[in-house]
């Protein structure tokens, strides 16, 4: 297994953990960040995959359930998705160095023993179908949202989709394999280093006062 990269930096002091970032941190994580749709000819090394998956697993789940899988897809690998694409997200997957497929495993409850130890019987809140669904693809999907932050803090650019046929992705890559036969897909995300060719004027957000309250 390649080395990952910061493998050897300490972890921030809890008593520590309150500074603010700076301002270009804070523009290269959010205000700055876009989505990509077009990327340079620049691999992105199987040791930043590491370090990135190594960043993302710290992030919160619920009773540390941890349900996402990452399938990241370079060369030919990438190429099988083409069939299961819709048109307009053909060139700009195959063109980006890695594509992730951000899926959740339905078996993800059989882990939480060794996950979350300090209570082993965690793993019967999650028996039933519907609270293996709620929570793994809910808990699935914020882990995807933190690969995308992760790699944006080690200086990747992202272009998160929909636009797949999930139950063919799954055929394709999941089904009857004996470690990922339980997992789904979720969405895809395309990884590199982007350009602004084809970049459209930043759409608008909603303000404080039509997305949120305080009460």
């Amino acid at each position: 297994m390649p080395k990952t990269a910061h493998a050897d930096s300490a972890p921030l002091a809890l008593e520590d953990r309150h500074g603010v970032l700076p301002d270009h941190a804070l523009d290269q994580l959010f205000r700055g960040a876009r989505t990509f749709y077009s990327w340079e000819e620049r691999d992105v090394p199987d040791t930043t995959l590491y370090a990135l998956y190594d960043l993302l697993k710290f992030a919160p789940t619920s009773a540390n359930q941890s349900p996402a899988r990452f399938v990241f897809l370079k060369g030919e690998s990438q190429e099988r998705l083409r069939e299961h694409l819709i048109e307009s997200n053909v060139d700009k997957t195959l063109s980006a160095p890695v594509t992730v497929i951000v899926a959740w495993d339905w078996t993800f409850h059989e882990k939480v023993p060794e996950l979350f130890p300090h209570a082993p019987e965690a793993k019967d809140w999650f028996e039933s179908e519907d609270a293996r669904f709620e929570n793994g693809f809910r808990n699935g999907s914020l882990q995807g949202a933190y690969l995308i932050m992760a790699a944006r803090s080690l200086g990747l650019d992202c272009g998160p989709m929909s636009g797949f046929d999930k139950s063919g992705v799954d055929k394709e890559f999941f089904e009857g394999d004996p470690e990922m036969g339980s997992w789904r897909s979720n969405f895809l995300c395309n990884l590199g280093y982007g350009t602004t060719e084809k970049l459209f004027p930043r759409s608008p957000r909603l303000t404080f006062d039509e997305a949120a309250r305080l009460m």
